[in-house]
């Protein structure tokens, strides 16, 4: 076993929370900001003794922006059940679709079936930009602009590459001869598929899900362009808090801590099968 002198252990206590502090500071910073107004944030220097308000926050829940140029209404809190409702049902459509074809991938192998998974993934990394035209062209002839319906269909250019090629590798990882043993017992291949699959690879599928949720979550572009602000998630929302007046830094701040705030909380809620879900088949042999 080997053994370190107290001189590294203190070395490496002191890069280990110097690294914390550099990747931590900006959200404490916005934290700080959150509670501050516009005059303490642009004060010059700036210092982190302040007496803390709570009216960014009251102006966020109430829907009343005040700022030089008058009393403004916002709909964030819209905006943000707007972006639990998108992101939550086009992850569990998504999770609905893209599992059964993960295993399909996975386990049978047909004609040209590399080229399609290959088709699907490509719509997660072509630039969203390229789509949306002929998306608004299409979502216009079909009734869809401006609806969750539209969004969520959307949506799964996100989640369903994502989840379809992660999960699909869980399933590879999972030995065939389990499944085979069920159906010999005279089991379907649905129950088979529902009761040992599935199961087994249920971390794997957490993981996948919580983060096509966070992209998800993310997304900017699609709601920008496609819906208006009654249908906005809350990314597209923040654009409130520049006004004519100026930038509303606390404002700003407050809504980043409320929109970052769910996501954390499921991360922090689905962190074992995260954890568990990304180390599966890391280490072979």
């Amino acid at each position: 076993m080997e053994h370190t002198s107290p001189l590294e252990r203190i070395v490496r206590g002191v890069l280990i929370a110097l690294v914390l502090l550099f990747f931590l500071f900006p959200i404490f910073w916005i934290v700080l900001m959150s509670f501050q107004t516009n005059e303490d944030i642009l004060r010059i220097p700036p210092s982190p003794f302040f007496s803390p308000t709570l009216s960014n926050y009251q102006a966020l829940i109430t829907g009343k922006l005040t700022s030089a140029s008058g009393t403004l209404d916002i709909a964030f809190m819209k905006n943000l059940g707007n972006s639990v409702l998108l992101s939550a049902v086009s992850v569990a459509v998504a999770l609905i679709l893209g599992v059964p074809a993960a295993y399909a991938f996975a386990r049978f192998k047909f004609r040209m079936s590399e080229d399609i998974a290959f088709t699907l993934l490509s719509f997660r990394f072509a630039p969203p930009l390229l789509v949306l035209l002929p998306l608004s062209l299409f979502f216009r002839d079909l009734g869809l602009t401006d609806t969750y319906l539209g969004l969520i269909w959307v949506y799964q250019l996100i989640a369903l590459p994502l989840i379809l090629w992660i999960v699909r590798g869980y399933f590879e990882d999972i030995s065939p001869d389990i499944e085979h043993a069920y159906r010999v017992a005279g089991h379907s291949w649905w129950r088979t598929f529902t009761r040992i699959a599935v199961p087994l690879a249920g971390p794997g599928i957490a993981a996948a899900g919580l983060l096509a949720f966070i992209f998800c979550w993310n997304n900017f572009v699609f709601a920008l362009i496609l819906a208006s602000a009654d249908k906005q998630p809350v990314t597209v929302g923040a654009l409130a808090f520049v006004t004519a007046s100026g930038i509303q830094y606390g404002q700003v701040a407050a809504a980043i801590v409320l929109s970052v705030t769910p996501t954390l909380l499921l991360a922090l809620y689905a962190q074992r099968y995260l954890v568990e879900g990304l180390s599966l088949g890391a280490v072979k042999g």
